[in-house]
């Protein structure tokens, strides 16, 4: 496997947006005006929004466009899943709405590229 193919999730747009999105969703739970006993949703809000790029990544890795596309139905229901979490501390207000409204606009860009690979790849593998 040449240095190219390992790497080549890196060249897609959607992952590189899709690590921002998971870094400043990172971020913004160093920042949460909360104390930590609500840790497990912390957790969770973290762990589903580094799923994103995870799943891009290791559906791009495994050399088969059907398993491509299985991996990113799995990001986009990460990303889903991190949306509802900022949702749910929105509502509780451990969040500021200008966060919250950055996030959620980056999260639907993401969805929309996500969206259009799904659809960019045939059914014929």
């Amino acid at each position: 496997m040449s240095d190219n193919s390992r790497s080549a999730y890196r060249d897609l747009v959607v992952w590189q947006k899709s690590m921002e999105f998971a870094n400043s969703v990172i971020d913004l739970t160093e920042q949460l005006k909360t104390d930590r006993k609500h840790y497990r949703l912390v957790e969770q809000l973290e762990a589903a929004a580094a799923s994103v790029p995870m799943n891009i990544a290791e559906g791009k890795g495994r050399f088969s466009r059907k398993e491509f596309k299985h991996f990113l139905f799995i990001a986009r229901g990460s990303l889903y899943e991190t949306m509802t979490l900022l949702d749910l501390f929105n509502i509780r207000t451990w969040i500021q709405p200008p966060a919250f409204d950055a996030l959620q606009e980056h999260a639907n860009e993401i969805a929309k590229m996500i969206n259009g690979l799904i659809n960019s790849i045939p059914n014929d593998d």
